[in-house]
Formats: C-alpha cells, structure tokens, sequence
C-alpha cells in the first residue's frame, strides 16, 4: 500500500486537487507499478505563514530583523 504524500500552500480549487489526484496516480502507476486501488494520496494543505524558505516566510522578504 503505497502512501504519497504531497505538502503545498493552501488555497487550490477541489478540481485542481482531483487533477493533482488523477496525475499522481497515473505516474505511480506507470511508473512505480502500483495498482490505483492500493494507492493512497495524502494533499496535506500548509498556511503561507506556516511555510518558511530562505529566512522567508510564506515567500514573502521577512521585514523583522
């Protein structure tokens, strides 16, 4: 039972999910020879301001000193 677990900012649509759903497990099928129905997808959706890269926060420049 194959588990994919995919962290992103928050705010996509339900469609784009089903698509971002769709195209994961087509790739973990053709690629990784998993069958769909053992599959599982995690979409774990993250605040902006829980995100930080490169002493940014959210990608936006960090105004604190």
């Amino acid at each position: 039972m194959p588990v994919v677990t995919v962290q992103l900012w928050e705010g996509r649509t339900p469609e784009q999910k089903r698509k971002l759903m769709r195209a994961l497990t087509e790739a973990m099928v053709e690629h990784a020879g998993t069958r769909p129905e053992g599959l599982h997808i995690v979409l774990q959706e993250i605040p902006k301001e829980n995100w930080g890269s490169v002493s940014t926060l959210g990608g936006v420049d960090r105004t604190e000193p």
